[in-house]
Order: C-alpha cells, then sequence, then structure tokens
C-alpha cells in the first residue's frame, strides 16, 4: 500500500460550533450523520481523486486538544486561511513558514481546541 493514511476523525465537543467553524475556514460543506451512536460530520469526498478524507467526531472517545493527531489539510492560499481561522474564533499557533522545496506550513487551533496544520506548496 504506497499512501497507508486513509481516513481521519478531528474530535469535537460542539459539533454546531465545529461545523460553522471549518465551513468557515475550508470553504466547504458537511454531510451531518450517526455512525455507530457517534455524531459525525463528514468532510467531503472525491472519488476517484487524490487524498483522504475524514470527519470531525463527536462521542464519548472523542478528545479535542493540542495534544491528539495533527492532520495537515493542503490549501491554496495559507494566509488567508489563516485570516478566516482567525476570523471564525481559531488562533494563530504556528505562522506561515517555509519547508524548503516542499512549500510552506502553518498551525492554527480550531473551535475545539485542536491543533490543525495545513501546508501549500507555494507561498
Amino acid at each position: 500500500m504506497a499512501n497507508l493514511a486513509t481516513y481521519f476523525e478531528i474530535p469535537v465537543t460542539d459539533m454546531p460550533r465545529a461545523m460553522r467553524f471549518y465551513e468557515r475556514v475550508m470553504l466547504i460543506d458537511f454531510e451531518l450523520t450517526e455512525i455507530d451512536g457517534q455524531l459525525m460530520a463528514l468532510f467531503p469526498f472525491e472519488p476517484n481523486s487524490p487524498g483522504i478524507t475524514g470527519a470531525l467526531a463527536q462521542g464519548a472517545s472523542y478528545r479535542a486538544g493540542h495534544q491528539g493527531i495533527r492532520i495537515y489539510f493542503g490549501v491554496t492560499d495559507i494566509d488567508a486561511t489563516l485570516r478566516r481561522a482567525v476570523e471564525a474564533g481559531g488562533k494563530v499557533l504556528y505562522p506561515k513558514t517555509s519547508i524548503g522545496e516542499y512549500g510552506f506550513v502553518a498551525e492554527f487551533e480550531d473551535s475545539e481546541g485542536n491543533c490543525i496544520a495545513i501546508r501549500s506548496p507555494h507561498a
């Protein structure tokens, strides 16, 4: 298996608040559902396209916070994404930083206290 990661879940404590935050920051819509007793807001998924998808997840086994898994979202404009995150109530944890030939990265805190990373191949 060339790309081992296939799916992710971001823990949330307040699903409506988290959905509003990510819809505003990432400019997307969610599909809200319940899976095995857990509330899930599914990120958009395009079959037969590169990359993985996931969900915001609320339930007893999910704990939001900086110590959890770190997911990197691909974005076209790090500055604009960080600006939307702050406008939506988040905060910048790690400013836009060059990673050489691999582009740029940054991190922000979401509405639930998770540390979310973003990456762009260009400035």
